[in-house]
């Protein structure tokens, strides 16, 4: 169920029956044909242990299951809007970027201490981000948010990526990822706004950047 971007702050998608999708309450814009909106309570393709595990973690953004036959538009806040499509691999991404995706990923929660120990704990304390993230994997489209639009880039062996953790949208692939500290001359002086703070991402894959350090 590929969406086709309408502009740089809706997309469209294409139900046919006997297909669903998820998204977050609030984002349907518009829609023609026979389609409806339920609100969800099982926690999508994770089942009810998903949805407990994101609600533990302060995962639990709203929800609709959307199914019928029709074309619908999604945006929400005038945020930016990024199409990310999975080919089998498992993308990590807040769940409040997430705006729509296709009803057969399989969604789950994991919890961000158990990629660099520790200091994966120490993210979510310093940059606001919560100790779990939400993963959605298999073959399908997923619509995420972000402030002034996204960059992609890659991720290589010997070739880590440091981003702002409050520009940290999503990622994928085989990438592993740790808090590093960097002293900069903006803190020297006093002006620091979070580039004390680093977040690695090493391994092979692709991590996704808005233009701002400005949280949805």
């Amino acid at each position: 169920m590929p969406f086709r971007e309408i502009n740089s702050k809706m997309v469209e998608a294409q139900l046919i029956p006997g297909q669903r999708m998820f998204s977050q309450r609030g984002a349907m814009l518009a829609y023609r044909g026979e389609v409806t909106f339920t609100p969800n309570m099982t926690g999508g393709q994770g089942g009810v242990m998903s949805m407990i595990g994101r609600r533990v973690a302060g995962e639990a953004t709203p929800l609709m299951t959307v199914e019928g036959n029709g074309t619908v538009m999604f945006g929400h806040g005038g945020h930016h809007i990024q199409v990310i499509r999975l080919t089998g691999d498992t993308l990590f991404v807040e769940a409040d970027r997430l705006l729509a995706f296709d009803g057969t990923l399989e969604q789950g929660t994991m919890f961000m201490g158990s990629q660099g120990g520790v200091m994966g704990m120490v993210r979510g304390q310093v940059t606001g981000q919560g100790l779990f993230t939400t993963t959605l994997k298999g073959h399908g489209a997923v619509a995420v948010m972000a402030h002034g639009g996204v960059i992609e880039l890659p991720i290589a062996p010997g070739r880590p990526v440091h981003v702002d953790p409050q520009a940290y949208v999503a990622h994928h692939g085989d990438v592993r990822n740790k808090l590093s500290t960097a002293l900069g001359w903006r803190d020297m002086v006093g002006r620091g706004s979070g580039e004390a703070f680093q977040l690695e991402l090493s391994g092979n894959g692709v991590v996704y950047v808005q233009a701002s350090e400005e949280k949805l």
